[in-house]
C-alpha cells in the first residue's frame, strides 16, 4: 500500500489524487462513517467506547527533488518523495482502518491537506474552524516519521524578517550613501554564532535554533542599495509563548538594530510541551519499549494541544530523511508502527 501512495503525486496545494484514493480506500468499510471536507477525509467509529483516539496525518508532500517523484523498492526499502514523510505512516493508518472493525477504543481516522506550507492552507486548521465535531477526541497521535519511537510534544516555531536601511548612492562615490547590504554583515554573525538553549521538558530535551532562511537586497549593479533584509526561523521550546520566544530573538539582534529598521513576525505557531500522561498516550510509550524523546520541530500536535487534546508523534521513517532526495521508509518500521498502534486498540486499553 505505501508504494502505491507514494506513486500518488500529492505536493501541497494538489493534493485531490490523494484524497480521492484515501475516501475510496475507507468508503466501503461499513464500521466507519467517512466524511470529505474539501480534500480532508475524515473516517470515524461510533462504539460508544470510554476514549476516543485520534489517529491523522498530512496527504500532501514537498515538491519532489532529484527525479523522487517515481517510488522504487529495493528488497524492504521504499525510495520516493514522501516515503517517511509521511505517506508510510498513512499506509498503516488505512491499514489499521480496514483491518480493525470493532476496537476498544473509539477511533477517528483524519487525513489533511497542507502541512508542508504555511498556516492558512492547512486543512486540519480549516477543519477546528468548519467542522471541529470530526475532530473530538481524548488523545491524538500523528503519524509523523519518528523512526518508531515517541517523539513528545513538539517546538514552536516563527520566521522573522528583518529590515535594514541605508542610503542610496552611486557605487563610484559610496561615500556619498550608506551600503543596507553591509549592515547584514554582524546581523548575519549574530545569529551564526547563536548558542542553543536546551529545556528539559518531562525528561525530554528540547534544542532551540535560530536560522537565517533567505536574504533580500540589492537594486542595480552601480548603485549601493538603501534597503535589505533577511528572513529569520526560529525554533523555541514550548516552555515559551510566541511573544516570549520573539522577544528572546530581538534580544539577541537589537545591537545591531536602529530604530528604523524594519521587524516583522511573518508567521508564528506555538510549540506543545509533552503530555503523555493521557492513559491511551502512556501505553503508546509502554508499547514501544522506548522512552519517548522531543519533538525537534514542529508538528500539529501544537494544534490538538491549543484545543485541549493531548497529542504526541509516531510513526515510521526516519525524520533526519524527510524532504531531502533519497527518502525512504523500509517494510520492518512500517510493519512496528502498525503492531504498536493495533496494540493500542485491544480491550486491555482503558
Amino acid at each position: 500500500m505505501a508504494t502505491a501512495l507514494v506513486a500518488i503525486p500529492s505536493v501541497s496545494l494538489h493534493e485531490h489524487l490523494m484524497a480521492d484514493a484515501t475516501e475510496a480506500a475507507l468508503a466501503n468499510l461499513p464500521w466507519l462513517d467517512v466524511e470529505r471536507v474539501g480534500d480532508n477525509v475524515v473516517a470515524r467509529t461510533a462504539l460508544g467506547r470510554p476514549f476516543r483516539l485520534l489517529l491523522g496525518g498530512h496527504l500532501d508532500t514537498v515538491p519532489p527533488i532529484g527525479g523522487n517523484q517515481e517510488p522504487k523498492v529495493d528488497g524492504s526499502t521504499l525510495y520516493g518523495v514522501g516515503a517517511a514523510d509521511m505517506k508510510g505512516g498513512l499506509a498503516v493508518l488505512l491499514q489499521l482502518a480496514g483491518s480493525v472493525p470493532e476496537p476498544a477504543i473509539d477511533l477517528t481516522f483524519c487525513f489533511y491537506v497542507g502541512e508542508e506550507v504555511a498556516q492558512e492552507f492547512n486543512g486540519l486548521h480549516h477543519l477546528w474552524r468548519d467542522r471541529p465535531e470530526l475532530l473530538a477526541a481524548d488523545a491524538a497521535i500523528l503519524c509523523e516519521p519518528t523512526g518508531v519511537v515517541v517523539e513528545a510534544g513538539c517546538q514552536g516555531t516563527m520566521r522573522i524578517r528583518v529590515t535594514l536601511l541605508g542610503a542610496r548612492a552611486h557605487t563610484a562615490r559610496p561615500q556619498t550613501g550608506r551600503n543596507a547590504i553591509h549592515r547584514l554583515a554582524p546581523l548575519l554573525g549574530a545569529v551564526a554564532g547563536y548558542e542553543s538553549r536546551h529545556v528539559v521538558l518531562d525528561g525530554c530535551e528540547f534544542v532551540e535554533q535560530l536560522q537565517v532562511v533567505a536574504v533580500e537586497g540589492g537594486v542595480a549593479g552601480n548603485v549601493v542599495p538603501d534597503e535589505a533584509s533577511i528572513v529569520i526561523n526560529h525554533r523555541f521550546a514550548p516552555d515559551r509563548t510566541i511573544a516570549q520566544a520573539e522577544a528572546s530573538a530581538r534580544a539577541l539582534l537589537a545591537p545591531h538594530l536602529e530604530p528604523e529598521d524594519g521587524w516583522e513576525v511573518v508567521e508564528a505557531a506555538p510549540g506543545a510541551p509533552p503530555a503523555l500522561g493521557h492513559p491511551v498516550l502512556a501505553e503508546l510509550v509502554h508499547a514501544t519499549g522506548c522512552s519517548p524523546v522531543a519533538k525537534q520541530g514542529w508538528t500539529d500536535v501544537s494544534s490538538f494541544w491549543a484545543h485541549g487534546i493531548s497529542a504526541a508523534n509516531f510513526g515510521p521513517g526516519d525524520p533526519l530523511l524527510a524532504h531531502t532526495p533519497g527518502e525512504f521508509v523500509q517494510k520492518d518500521e512500517l510493519d512496528r508502527a502498525a503492531a504498536v498502534l493495533g496494540s493500542l486498540l485491544r480491550p486491555t486499553v482503558g
